[in-house]
């Protein structure tokens, strides 16, 4: 990756950085991990209670991209067509009867799945081959969504009324989960200056396709040391319950994460390695997006359900126990 190229990059997402900072009040944090992921080309699930800006940001982020934006809210008579699509019948002039099929909202560069865990699971599984193969299939054909395609999710904690749990399989499909946490007294002050004067902020389009898909590449081609990847490979091993695993593990954990948990350290972890101006994966970055890759791929056992045990904290236990095999 040459040195212009790495430049360009950076000053790309600075600037998308800063059309965000023009409605957003803090949440940098929340903030770069959705940027990891649309730059390592996955979906992103927020989780935080009402009120916290997760809709507000995926709306200011997708007005920054010169992309198609479509918000879809969840509720419990939301319908999978509703979502994909469906073949509608229709009569010409001379009476003659032809189905057309009705593109659904999911036909847009990016989705956002507002309050995604207040739909059934008959409906949040229609984004399933959407979210995986970047297709929908509807009246016997297969049609392609458009690219780059991200679904942006928005969901409340599972303990606020009228949740529905989303499914493993489904959760594993986002590369990663973002928890959004309140905003500082600080913070407060500065999101009641900005909205309680009645003027709007406009928001520029500062990066195309084009310049995402290039950002998308040049992240791919960091290099990993086989040292480092052996340590991402160690780390999501670490979460299954055995032997060699820590004992919150094997007290609290019932399935660790799969295959697709170290695709999304690594994918993501390049990202950051980008976008902190370098051409290689340090154990740093491994470490930087291990809590948001692995979160929603720990389920936990009855005991753990019980205790009120958070994934976070056996991920950090896991990072402490392997902080050793460093090289």
């Amino acid at each position: 990756m040459a040195q212009q190229t790495l430049e360009d990059c950076l000053q790309r997402v600075e600037l998308v950085r800063q059309e965000i900072g023009k409605v957003l009040v803090g949440q940098k944090d929340v903030v770069e991990q959705l940027l990891w992921a649309v730059f390592a080309g996955g979906h992103a699930l927020l989780e935080g209670v009402p009120g916290l800006g997760k809709t507000l940001l995926v709306k200011t982020l997708s007005q920054a991209f010169e992309l198609s934006f479509q918000r879809i809210q969840f509720t419990p008579d939301l319908m999978p067509t509703d979502i994909t699509g469906t073949n509608i019948l229709l009569v010409d002039e001379t009476g003659q009867q032809s189905f057309q099929f009705q593109h659904g909202p999911i036909f847009a560069h990016v989705v956002l799945a507002d309050e995604i865990n207040r739909a059934t699971p008959k409906t949040q599984s229609a984004l399933l081959e959407a979210m995986q193969e970047r297709t929908v299939s509807a009246g016997g054909v297969t049609r392609p969504l458009p690219a780059p395609f991200f679904v942006l999710a928005t969901q409340n904690p599972l303990e606020q009324e009228g949740t529905y749990p989303l499914p493993e399989a489904q959760m594993d499909r986002f590369l990663l989960k973002i928890d959004v946490p309140y905003p500082t007294a600080d913070e407060l002050k500065a999101i009641v200056q900005r909205t309680t004067t009645g003027q709007a902020i406009p928001v520029e389009k500062v990066a195309s396709g084009e310049q995402i898909g290039q950002i998308q590449q040049a992240a791919r081609d960091i290099l990993v040391a086989d040292a480092v990847l052996d340590y991402a490979v160690n780390l999501l091993l670490a979460t299954h319950p055995g032997e060699r695993a820590v004992a919150s593990v094997n007290q609290y954990v019932r399935n660790g994460a799969g295959p697709r948990g170290v695709q999304a350290i690594v994918s993501l972890a390049k990202v950051r390695a980008l976008l902190s101006g370098r051409y290689n994966l340090a154990y740093e970055d491994v470490e930087a997006v291990a809590l948001p890759a692995l979160r929603h791929r720990i389920f936990l056992n009855f005991e753990g359900e019980a205790s009120g045990v958070r994934a976070d904290q056996i991920i950090r236990d896991i990072l402490d126990a392997l902080s050793g095999q460093k090289a």
